[in-house]
């Protein structure tokens, strides 16, 4: 029998028979813990089976189950177990579609004429627990495809048939995994004795392959991991993130709210989120008056030519909603600002002495998005971008994106954000432009964030059509990452549409456009900041800052006159006169994140003082309400500050 050569990478070699596994392997290469904790090998940019038979010589690194790779290849092996114990559950009832490995778990797509509820998991995990004890190997074999389809067919799995008639290849690779098969690139774990620390957490409805025309699935979503106290520290997570929640803090502090009647992802901003959202409008305007902008308003609509002439209709057109006639005119719904700046700029005739000209909106735009992504405030169809537009020459693109990077950090860390990952998108695969632009645009913004010190990750083909772009993803306080930021340089619009400057020779030249969301949009950043805090903002961007409450009817008027004083100096208060028990007024203030309750009762009406409680429960000495006025003046200003 022919030998091999096989070895761990940087490590040992040996000689072992043609033929040999790579667990057969592993026993003479690497310790007995080492072993014990390997799921799969690496060799060549390929991920292996432990029970692959080596009939070359061969390098191969081990991949441990703890790692971020074995990771995923026991979670995608937990969604195998877990279609197995469903086939094994409800037989011929179900038909399966996909189920791979996610970030932080997994998911399977099943077709039941019952959809399967949390109710459904008890049995399901009692079923996979079984399976685990019975230590079923995970079986790999290569067939013909022509042999698949027609294993598939007789087991009447058309999802399955789907996947496999669309590709273009002769061989396909099976997994065998008890009495259910599946399609399958793998690896997977040796058997499932492997899969101990799982967890069945929730189901979605899933149209397949994301078509709202074809037939409705449940996706079961679950995780695993290697030990116990992973997934514990998970759920605990998961707890603190369905408490933090932004769809259900918003109903709880009547923030906003969204009606099948108006629409899905259209959203209804109430007294309280309206407040909110002026606060932070108010600081955004502010914040770039400072920095050199000029404030823009733009229409709705537009016609239907300007989104030919931008290029929308060629490579956005399925985000956009659909046209409408007026006056024998067809217009659309704007998805994007940027073409209204543009002819604002084309209004007058510039020079390059008035450059960099910085233009800034809080534009409302509509997008088409599907709606099983429609999610709360993070996913609309109608939503408000920080946008910004700035036109440039060629000398000055560097410096200002460095300048707008400034500005970025600087109002994200205002809003308590400080840690982000920064990707640098290029070009993808549709785009428009020539190379020398999209290469000068690329050399910019990478040249920008190495002077500003910053660290970032290339996100090859990322880009949109028009440009290269920097994203900056923030950190929430539970370490979850939220696309807000992005800056994008473009030479593809201003030469569409004819924009031109007269340089300092006399000729006239092109401008550089830059496109620049700080935010992203007020929407998806209010409903981060929402999870972030809790529902409990800082003062300076609560939008009810303190609430006044008497203990008996005898402090009534008194309460009335703190009321009126305290809103004529700026404090945003509201009161609660209500013939109710003192403790009831301070429980609902707590339920509604209220930072100061100021509690008034026979000695603060005759001393002409205010008791102040804050929301952790502690109180502070009685003051007079000018001293509660600075007080909050002081602690908004520091809180801007930070």
């Amino acid at each position: 029998m022919a030998e091999i050569q096989v070895s761990v990478q940087d490590g040992e070699s040996k000689t072992f028979p043609q033929g040999v596994t790579v667990a057969e392997a592993l026993k003479e290469l690497v310790s007995s813990k080492q072993r014990k904790q390997t799921v799969a090998v690496q060799s060549n940019g390929r991920m292996l089976d432990v029970s692959t038979p080596l009939m070359t010589d061969t390098a191969f690194a081990p991949v441990v189950v703890q790692s971020e790779a074995g990771l995923e290849i026991l979670r995608h092996s937990t969604a195998h177990l877990m279609a197995l114990a469903v086939k094994e559950l409800y037989g011929d009832q179900v038909k399966v579609a996909i189920g791979p490995a996610i970030e932080d778990g997994f998911y399977y797509d099943f077709d039941r004429e019952k959809a399967f509820t949390p109710d459904d998991f008890e049995a399901i995990e009692a079923k996979m627990i079984e399976l685990v004890n019975a230590r079923i190997p995970f079986e790999r074999r290569e067939v013909s495809r022509e042999e698949a389809i027609r294993f598939f067919e007789e087991l009447g799995e058309v999802y399955k048939l789907e996947l496999l008639r669309e590709m273009e290849t002769d061989t396909v690779s099976l997994y065998t995994h008890g009495r259910f098969v599946d399609l399958c690139r793998g690896p997977h774990v040796p058997d499932s004795s492997w899969i101990k620390v799982f967890k069945l957490l929730r189901v979605a409805g899933s149209y397949w392959r994301g078509d709202e025309k074809r037939p409705m699935l449940t996706r079961i979503y679950g995780t695993a991991f290697a030990d116990k106290k992973e997934l514990k520290q998970y759920l605990d997570h998961l707890e603190e993130a369905r408490k933090r929640d932004h769809r259900k803090l918003g109903k709880q502090l009547s923030l906003f709210t969204i009606q099948d009647q108006i629409g899905p992802g259209l959203i209804l901003w109430q007294p309280r989120g309206a407040l909110l959202r002026r606060l932070l409008e108010d600081y955004w305007k502010d914040e770039h008056y400072k920095n050199g902008y000029q404030l823009l308003y733009t229409p709705h609509i537009a016609r239907q030519d300007l989104w030919k002439t931008s290029g929308h209709l060629d490579f956005y057109s399925e985000n956009m909603y659909s046209a409408m006639e007026i006056d024998e005119v067809m217009y659309q719904l704007k998805p994007m600002n940027c073409p209204f700046h543009i002819g604002i700029y084309k209004a007058d005739k510039h020079s390059y002495r008035e450059f960099p000209i910085r233009w800034c909106e809080l534009g409302t735009v509509y997008r088409y998005e599907r709606t099983g992504a429609l999610h709360g405030l993070m996913r609309v169809r109608g939503f408000t971008q920080d946008d910004a537009h700035i036109f440039c020459r060629p000398d000055q693109l560097e410096d200002e994106i460095f300048n707008i990077i400034d500005l970025n950090l600087h109002i994200l860390k205002t809003f308590g954000f400080d840690q982000y990952d920064v990707y640098l998108s290029t070009r993808p695969e549709k785009y428009v432009g020539s190379d020398e632009h999209w290469q000068l645009s690329t050399q910019a913004l990478k040249q920008a964030l190495e002077k500003k010190g910053l660290q970032y990750q290339v996100d090859p083909g990322e880009g949109v059509f028009y440009g290269p772009k920097i994203d900056i993803k923030i950190k929430d306080q539970l370490g979850r990452s939220w696309q807000c930021s992005t800056i994008q340089v473009d030479f593809n619009l201003p030469e569409r549409f004819q924009m031109s400057y007269t340089g300092v020779d006399g000729g006239e030249h092109q401008p550089i456009m830059i496109h620049r969301a700080l935010m992203g949009s007020l929407e998806r950043f209010i409903g981060v900041l929402i999870e972030h805090y809790a529902g409990a903002f800082p003062l300076w961007l609560a939008p009810e800052q303190a609430r006044i409450m008497n203990i008996t009817d005898d402090q009534a008027d008194y309460c009335e006159q703190i009321h009126v004083k305290l809103r004529a100096l700026g404090v945003r208060i509201e009161k609660d006169i209500r013939n109710e028990k003192l403790n009831y007024k301070i429980r609902e203030a707590q339920l509604m994140k209220v930072p100061y309750m100021l509690i008034v009762g026979d000695r603060e009406k005759e001393e002409g003082t205010i008791t102040v409680r804050q929301k952790d429960g502690k109180n502070l000495p009685a003051m007079t309400p000018e001293a509660f006025v600075d007080l909050v003046v002081d602690e908004c200003r520091r809180g801007i500050a930070h």
